[in-house]
């Protein structure tokens, strides 16, 4: 009886030993077609990321200009387009068309610059890739386009580009440095974004894009 049980530990040390060695099942490939998106800290540029670390600082500057200064445009009617706590969460927008409009916040003039101006609205597009979702601002004379990269549930960074005037398509990140530039994407209403894009290259201090649907149903 005592040689049975010594057998039976023996066997069940060994079993457990066996499981404890054996390596776990692969994962599953992705789905054919599936999106997979680096993380944005290993594409962002070091000039890019001193941005985005200072973002808050952008806002401080632009909208102290932009109250005190004159400007183009109605600044009062923007609402929680200018207001930097007004993000909300569930920041992924649907792909399709959109309306868009760009608020410049500040100027890099300094003093004798304009504080703030608000443009008109133009057409804007954001389109599922098999590199993620991109944001791409079809007309006007500045015209970004990027990838946008899920941060948490109310923030997404946006890395990209930007073409003037009658360039085409604005190419990819990382290719001009002149050009490259980033965002945070956030929701601010129940169908309303905004692309916050501090320190850009010229004008301003923050260029704001407010994004709404270009067709409700």
């Amino acid at each position: 009886m005592r040689l049975f049980v010594r057998l039976a530990s023996f066997a069940a040390l060994s079993a457990a030993a066996a499981c404890a060695t054996t390596p776990p099942p692969p994962a599953p490939p992705p789905a054919p077609g599936a999106a997979v998106l680096m993380d944005w800290r290993g594409v962002i540029s070091s000039t890019d990321r001193d941005r985005y670390q200072r973002r808050q600082a952008a806002w401080d500057l632009a909208l102290q200009q932009a109250r005190r200064q004159k400007g183009s445009g109605d600044l009062n009617s923007l609402g929680d387009l200018i207001r930097p706590d007004a993000d909300r969460p569930g920041v992924t927008p649907p792909p399709g068309d959109y309306r868009c409009r760009t608020v410049k916040l500040g100027s890099q003039g300094g003093e004798d610059g304009l504080g703030y101006v608000v443009y008109g609205w133009f057409a804007c597009r954001i389109e599922q890739t098999p590199q993620g979702l991109r944001f791409t601002k079809l007309t006007g004379s500045q015209r970004p386009s990027g990838l946008l990269y899920p941060e948490n549930d109310r923030h997404m960074v946006m890395l990209g580009s930007l073409a003037l005037a009658q360039e085409p398509t604005a190419g990819a990140y990382g290719r001009n440095a002149e050009r490259d530039l980033v965002g945070v994407l956030e929701r601010i209403g129940e169908a309303r974004w905004r692309l916050v894009a501090p320190w850009p290259a010229y004008e301003s201090n923050l260029d704001l894009i407010e994004l709404v649907p270009a067709r409700r149903s």
